[in-house]
């Protein structure tokens, strides 16, 4: 397109027109030509795409109001979404200042606000990111192995893939990977795509990515976009993703795993984002061998299904659940640790609360104000250990005593070092000694006034009467 239309282009157009004359050059926002002089008739845009206008950047987030001389929010602003200008980022990916990224800097975290996930400045050390297969440091691995395997440890997110083939555990072209089951990977982001497709042979399950909450599908894998995919597994008889509770995007694929008990139970499509999505689970082990080998789901869990045995690996609960365990109740009334329910969670009462006797609850709510009882002292609302003694407050040290029912109560305000200190205007005398200055002053004024009738006190004696009653 170039070569023709500089052949016919008027010198000014810079190559790109719609026709040979001056008026008929192609606008600046314009690559490779137009069908008329607007930024409208681009062929193709030289930087972005705003519905359907070449601009040279999307619309920003704030913009300089020259009568108030500040920068004001945008209502007009995009975000830059490869060569366009889009109103909202795709959800599986982040946002950045004004573009939509697959991973945040590495001077930058990712958080989740109004389910909008963003970069933000870290305030100190950012959370260990690491790169996944194909991206950064490993940008020529084709599999996790030996020589990178200790790259993962300790990860809260993967920016990348993660993927296991045959060559990175028994190959001959990388050093067999030393597995073990006390391996970990306990990052809960995951943005890219989990590929599965040789896993140890002495290990039966997924466990070591039992902290998986979400997997991104920022990238896919293959032309069928997968996120998830565990491909000809003869080991493992589950998966145990016990964290897991979305994927983002992409597709989930789970074929030919012979020995694979539990994918039946799990409600897939609750775990996607999109309507688009899908998921392919085909010749596992059939569910009736599962059931006669009592491969089934615990019966604390609901009906949403399992990821495995017990009652830890419930995608949901029947009843309640504690930590990750479902159970039949929370310990409200006994057991060593006293319970509250919040909702279908079960949460501890403060450890300050006192564990009450059967048929009585030991506190109402979370925190040291909800218990029914103290163990200890009770300072205003909240059951303490301690009443303050020397504590920092608002207007100078705090200093507590408790009665007999254990509440704290403020000690006197001449008070300097708490309850039973007698210590006035921060001096060391004796209480004794004080009491026997303040009964001669006394007798002294009392002496005074005794002989000199009121019409003759001095301004002296009447400053000394004054300070009497002051002090």
């Amino acid at each position: 397109v170039y070569a023709v239309t500089k052949t016919v282009c008027a010198e000014q157009c810079d190559g790109r027109c719609y026709g040979p004359y001056v008026s008929d050059c192609c606008h600046r926002e314009c690559a490779g030509g137009c069908s008329g002089p607007k930024d409208t008739d681009c062929f193709a845009c030289t930087n972005f795409n705003d519905s359907g206008a070449c601009v040279t950047q999307c619309p920003q987030p704030f913009v300089y109001n020259p009568t108030s001389f500040q920068l004001e929010h945008n209502p007009r602003a995009k975000y830059t979404y490869g060569a366009f200008c889009v109103k909202k980022c795709p959800h599986n990916f982040v946002v950045d200042h004004s573009s939509c990224v697959r991973a945040c800097p590495s001077n930058k975290m990712e958080v989740e606000e109004n389910r909008i996930k963003m970069c933000i400045p870290c305030t100190d050390i950012c959370p260990k990111v690491c790169d996944g297969i194909g991206t950064g440091s490993l940008q020529t691995a084709q599999t996790v192995d030996a020589s990178n395997i200790d790259k993962f440890v300790n990860c809260t997110k993967i920016n990348g893939n993660l993927i296991f083939l045959i060559t990175g555990i028994k190959g001959l072209h990388y050093v067999p990977v030393e597995w073990n089951t006390n391996y970990s990977m306990c990052y809960p982001v995951f943005p890219g795509y989990l590929n599965i497709q040789y896993w140890p042979e002495n290990m039966t399950d997924l466990g070591v990515f039992s902290n998986l909450a979400t997997i991104g599908g920022r990238s896919l894998y293959s032309g069928i976009g997968i996120s998830l995919l565990i491909l000809k597994q003869r080991w493992i008889s589950s998966l145990q993703f016990q964290s897991l509770s979305e994927i983002s995007a992409g597709n989930v694929y789970i074929f030919n795993n012979s020995r694979l008990c539990f994918y039946n139970t799990v409600n897939w499509t609750g775990l996607f984002r999109t309507p688009s999505q899908k998921v392919l689970v085909r010749n596992n082990r059939d569910p009736e061998e599962c059931l006669e080998q009592r491969m089934v789901c615990d019966s604390m869990c609901s009906d949403e299904g399992c990821w495995g045995p017990g009652p830890d690996q419930c995608l949901s609960c029947r009843f309640f659940r504690r930590g990750r365990t479902c159970v039949e109740a929370c310990n409200l009334f006994d057991g060593e640790t006293r319970e509250f329910a919040n909702g279908s969670v079960c949460l501890e009462c403060d450890s300050q609360c006192n564990k009450m006797d059967a048929n009585t609850v030991t506190c109402l709510g979370q925190g040291p104000d909800q218990c029914v009882r103290c163990l200890h002292f009770k300072d205003g609302p909240n059951c303490v250990e301690k009443c303050p003694d020397g504590v920092q407050g608002a207007h100078g040290f705090i200093f507590k005593y408790a009665k007999a029912n254990n509440e704290c109560h403020p000690c006197h305000a001449n008070c300097t070092q708490g309850y039973n200190k007698f210590l006035i205007n921060s001096s060391n005398t004796p209480a004794i000694t004080v009491l026997a200055l303040l009964l001669l002053e006394l007798l002294l004024l009392l002496l005074l006034l005794l002989l000199l009738p009121p019409t003759i006190l001095t301004s002296l004696q009447l400053l000394a009467i004054a300070d009497f009653y002051q002090f």
